[in-house]
C-alpha cells in the first residue's frame, strides 16, 4: 500500500496534468469559434458558384466538362484524405481513415487500384505505415487553411483525372455537425454528380451573356466550383479537429479531478488510520505506566 507522501506526489502530478489539460480545452474552445466562423462564410460562396455552374451546364448541354463527364468499369481511383496535423482529438482521425480503409478494400475487390493525396499530417503518417501510393501531400497548415497551399497537391490528381489516368476522385474528411457531433464523410468529388451541382427551380431562367465564350467560362467556373468543395472540406475538417479536442481535453480533465479526488480520500484514511495507532499507543503506554 502507497505510503502518504507517495499520494501526495502522485496527487501533485496528476494535478498538473490536469491544469494543461484544462488549458488545452479553453485554447481549443476559442479557436472552434474561429474556424466555426470561417466554416460557415464559406458555405455560401461554394452554394452560390454550384448554382452559377449548374445553370451554365444546363444552358450549354453541347459542350460537357471533362470533370462532369461520367466514366464506368473504373481502373483506378483517386483519393483525398483530409486528417489533423496534430493529435489529441479523439477517435476522430482513426474513425476517418477506417472508413477510408473499408473503401480501399472494396475497390481492390474489384481490381481498382488507387493513389492518395494527404492533407494533415496525421493521415500521410498513417498512409505511409500500410505502405499506400501517396501521390502528394500537404501538412503544417496552421488554424487558418489557404487555397493556395491545397490547390498544388489536389492538382495532381486533377490533371490525371483530365488526362483519363483516373476514372473517380473521392474526398474523405469530417464533416461538423455540431459540437458535440461529427460526421465522418466520404463524397465523390469527381465526376461531378448530377446531384451535386442540382439546384433550385425557378420560374425564369437565367441569360447570361459569356465573356469570352461559354466553353472558356464553364471551364473555369467548373474548376473554381471544385476548388471551394477541397477548401469548405479542410474548413469543415478544421471545426471538428477543435470540437473533438475540446472534448477529450474536457474529458482528460474530468478523469484527472476523479483520480485526484480518490486519491485525496485515500490519503485521509491513511492519515487517519496513522493518528489512530499513534492515539492507540500512547493509551496503551499510559495504560501499562
Amino acid at each position: 500500500m502507497p505510503s502518504g507522501k507517495e499520494i501526495r506526489v502522485k496527487m501533485a502530478s496528476i494535478e498538473n496534468t490536469r491544469k494543461i489539460t484544462k488549458a488545452m480545452e479553453m485554447v481549443a474552445a476559442s479557436k472552434m469559434r474561429k474556424s466555426q466562423q470561417r466554416m460557415r462564410a464559406a458555405r455560401p460562396f461554394g452554394m452560390r458558384i454550384r448554382n452559377i455552374a449548374a445553370h451554365l451546364a444546363q444552358a450549354n448541354p453541347e459542350y460537357a466538362h471533362p470533370l462532369l463527364v461520367e466514366r464506368h468499369d473504373a481502373k483506378r481511383v483517386g483519393m483525398i484524405v483530409v486528417t489533423t496535423d496534430k493529435g489529441l482529438c479523439g477517435g476522430m482521425n482513426v474513425s476517418l481513415l477506417r472508413l477510408m480503409m473499408r473503401k480501399i478494400r472494396d475497390l481492390q475487390a474489384e481490381g481498382v487500384d488507387t493513389e492518395m493525396v494527404a492533407i494533415g499530417g496525421y493521415g500521410l503518417g498513417f498512409l505511409n505505415r500500410v505502405g499506400a501510393t501517396v501521390v502528394s501531400h500537404a501538412v503544417q497548415l496552421g488554424d487558418t487553411p489557404h487555397l493556395a497551399r491545397l490547390i498544388g497537391p489536389v492538382k495532381v490528381l486533377l490533371d490525371e483525372y483530365q488526362d483519363h489516368k483516373l476514372d473517380a476522385v473521392f474526398i474523405f474528411y469530417t464533416r461538423f455537425v455540431n459540437v458535440m457531433s461529427q460526421e465522418c464523410v466520404m463524397e465523390q468529388l469527381l465526376p461531378l454528380t448530377v446531384e451535386r451541382l442540382e439546384t433550385e427551380k425557378r420560374e425564369y431562367g437565367w441569360d447570361y451573356i459569356y465573356e469570352p465564350d461559354a466553353r472558356t467560362v464553364i471551364d473555369e467556373l467548373v474548376l473554381r466550383y471544385v476548388e471551394a468543395l477541397i477548401y469548405q472540406s479542410v474548413a469543415e475538417n478544421q471545426a471538428s479537429e477543435q470540437a473533438a479536442r475540446r472534448m477529450a481535453m474536457k474529458a482528460a480533465s474530468d478523469n484527472a479531478q476523479t483520480v485526484i479526488d480518490e486519491l485525496r480520500t485515500l490519503y485521509n484514511k491513511r492519515r487517519q488510520a496513522a493518528i489512530t495507532t499513534e492515539i492507540s499507543e500512547i493509551v496503551s503506554g499510559a495504560a501499562a505506566v
